[in-house]
């Protein structure tokens, strides 16, 4: 299984939660409450989770791309007032990103 992540800045990480989760629980099954969230397609799943300044996504299945594409796409569409940036990185490259970034601090 392939799993990506997605750290997007956003004070409206909440509201972008529920309103992915909202519009996808129409016709595939979906989990959420104000701060954490999980969106189950064909192909895979979304764990979503907001936080006062961002909203991380995690992509994982047999078709992360296009699970990223399918996500991205609706919450650019849903954030169109903000100039919002997602960027997918594999889970094991973003974990790494992590620790050198807290080896660095202390």
């Amino acid at each position: 299984m392939n799993q990506s992540v997605s750290h997007v800045k956003t004070t409206k990480a909440s509201r972008y939660l529920q309103q992915l989760c909202k519009h996808f629980g129409h016709k595939v099954s979906v989990e959420f409450d104000a701060h954490q969230g999980s969106i189950t397609l064909p192909f895979g799943t979304c764990a979503l989770l907001a936080k006062e300044d961002a909203l991380t996504l995690t992509a994982s299945g047999v078709a992360t791309e296009k699970l990223e594409r399918v996500i991205g796409d609706h919450l650019e569409r849903f954030a169109f007032r903000e100039e919002i940036k997602i960027k997918w990185q594999p889970l094991k490259e973003a974990a790494q990103r992590i620790a050198v970034s807290n080896s660095e601090a202390s």
